[in-house]
């Protein structure tokens, strides 16, 4: 059985460095801010999600309102089986494609506590899948096949049994795959960040060289 949402240990795990995770802001480059800021001010003013948008209905037309993952540029409908939804305390929110970019939001926004994180259910029928509150889904590892932005995937499912049936196919279970909590699928996240990292940065090169050569 899962374990409850513990907001105290998802921060800790959050914590990671921005500059860890490869992240830049064009804003660190254009202002310097007020002599005797303090970090946590420059950053709520100058920092690289400043200006994330603020909204007390998040989950009414979700997919219009944050269309695309600003991560990575990606649709977040056509990966609605592993996008994300972030609320933060102050009302801050951001839609992300997948676990990888939503821990990368989550480190970002060190300074800010999440209020409510929601996973789109790999297991529900139809083409758009719908949202739940991560602390009540169980994420499937799987190094059986790749996932959104991630060679092993980690897809979320609200009902247990189709996610350890999902863990149980015979390439899954060969692959050592299992079902996990939100926190693990975190921390399986960030610790597969620097691999996932190089091989994105490989695939999208090799992508915009294709385009620009027509």
């Amino acid at each position: 059985m899962n374990k409850p949402f513990n907001r105290r240990e998802l921060l800790k795990t959050a914590s990671v460095s921005a500059l860890a995770l490869g992240s830049t802001s064009a804003a660190l480059a254009q202002d310097p801010g007020k002599p005797g800021m303090s970090p946590t001010q420059w950053s709520d003013t100058y920092g690289p999600v400043a200006n994330l948008p603020k909204d007390k209905d998040p989950l009414t037309n979700e997919l219009d309102k944050y269309s695309r993952c600003r991560y990575c540029g990606m649709e977040r409908a056509k990966f609605s089986h592993t996008r994300h939804l972030l609320v933060y305390e102050d009302d801050s929110v951001e839609g992300t494609c997948s676990i990888h970019c939503a821990a990368i939001s989550l480190s970002l926004n060190m300074d800010r506590g999440p209020k409510a994180i929601y996973a789109g259910d790999a297991g529900a029928a139809g083409t758009v899948k719908p949202l739940a509150l991560v602390d009540k889904m169980h994420y499937v590892l799987d190094p059986s096949k790749p996932g959104t932005m991630t060679k092993a995937s980690k897809f979320a499912y609200a009902d247990r049994a189709a996610a350890e049936a999902a863990a149980s196919t015979e390439a899954a279970a060969k692959a050592g795959a299992k079902v996990v909590d939100f926190n693990a699928a975190l921390t399986s996240a960030y610790l597969g960040m620097a691999e996932d990292t190089v091989m994105l940065r490989k695939r999208r090169g090799e992508m915009r060289k294709k385009m620009a050569a027509g």
